[in-house]
């Protein structure tokens, strides 16, 4: 039984996951998803080689492989945070056509044993670029600012990073 914080979740459509089924702690996992990044006509990432995390209450998040990335246009930012269950993150700044976006991309360069797959992967927000897709459907970027989920038709949710979520 659901502690009373939690909200109830939204009914599965057919072709869609829950968010509410997926595990806790998170897990990574390989996807053949396609998954493109293009900002101002430029393709920052195009890939069918990405890796998803996917944890309770909060939609997908891919990581990509830098050699399906266009890494010319990212630079490292000293910034680092730490995942209690992935590790240490480090961040990339993007800069595209005279846009920069600070904190734009993350990675985890020495992943913990379980999220070892995501080595040498970069995941980045949805929300600074002009097209995101997964499949060729634009994604809605995760609310609450912080996370860096992908929300599409696939997921029902709702979603942590709504007002009200913080303790999902």
């Amino acid at each position: 039984m659901r502690q009373a914080h939690h909200p109830d979740p939204d009914p599965v459509l057919p072709g869609q996951e829950s968010v509410w089924d997926y595990p806790r702690p998170a897990i990574a996992e390989p996807t053949a998803r396609h998954i493109r990044i293009v900002h101002k006509g430029v393709v920052l990432a195009d890939t069918r080689a990405a890796w998803r995390t996917l944890e309770t209450s909060h939609p997908p998040t891919y990581y990509l492989p830098q050699a399906d990335i266009a890494m010319a246009h990212l630079a490292p930012n000293p910034a680092r945070s730490l995942c209690e269950w992935k590790g240490q993150a480090a961040y990339w700044d993007v800069t595209i056509g005279g846009d920069r976006f600070v904190q734009a991309g993350w990675s985890y360069p020495s992943p913990t044993a379980p999220f070892a797959g995501i080595a040498g992967h970069i995941a980045f927000y949805a929300a600074p670029f002009d097209e995101v897709t997964v499949d060729g459907e634009q994604v809605t970027p995760q609310p609450g600012g912080f996370y860096g989920g992908w929300i599409t038709s696939a997921e029902a949710g709702p979603f942590k990073g709504i007002p009200g979520s913080r303790f999902w």
